[in-house]
């Protein structure tokens, strides 16, 4: 798959299998993540691999609090990309959804599910946000959550594409 297949091709998956994602295929999405394009280079983005269940769970539930509901937002996923950005770089809000798109477009090329789960900057506001990026020994104030990057096994098929709306794109000639 060429990459303007994977991104004509790739969806939103939102019902996941239980089974875990080998360290071979989650180190390969996570490398592209590390060479999404950032402003001036800067590479503002951190990404924080959350394979443990026990840590996603409660990843999930706060996520869960913050939109007002007791479900999974992570759909059953077994793993969770967080994305967070240096708050001092302007460019920081851009150059995290960019690592965003590498991750989903990698994970897709592999075989992969993916869903952009919204609220991480709520959550990395909290103390329990806070408490997390403390515990890798990260300054928690100095980080801007950007978005999850949810991934595994699609536990069906992906849905088929909406029809692109009418004047998507204007040209100047």
């Amino acid at each position: 798959m060429n990459a303007t297949e994977a991104m004509l091709t790739r969806r939103s998956i939102r019902s996941y299998l239980p089974d875990p994602v080998p360290d071979d295929l989650l180190n390969k999405v996570l490398e592209a993540g590390t060479y999404a394009a950032t402003g001036r280079g800067a590479q503002s983005p951190i990404i924080i691999a959350i394979t443990n269940r026990e840590v996603r769970d409660k990843l999930s539930a706060l996520n869960a609090r913050i939109m007002g509901t007791e479900s999974d937002p992570f759909y059953g996923a077994p793993v969770v990309l967080v994305v967070l950005a240096r708050k001092d770089v302007p460019t920081h809000v851009y150059d995290g959804s960019l690592v965003m798109g590498n991750l989903m477009l990698a994970a897709h090329e592999l075989g992969l599910g993916s869903c952009w789960i919204h609220r991480a900057k709520e959550e990395f506001e909290l103390p329990e946000g806070k408490e997390l990026l403390e515990s890798l020994g990260l300054d928690a104030d100095a980080y801007e959550g950007i978005g999850h990057c949810i991934l595994g096994y699609p536990a069906g098929e992906a849905p088929e594409p909406k029809p692109r709306k009418e004047n998507y794109v204007y040209r100047i000639a």
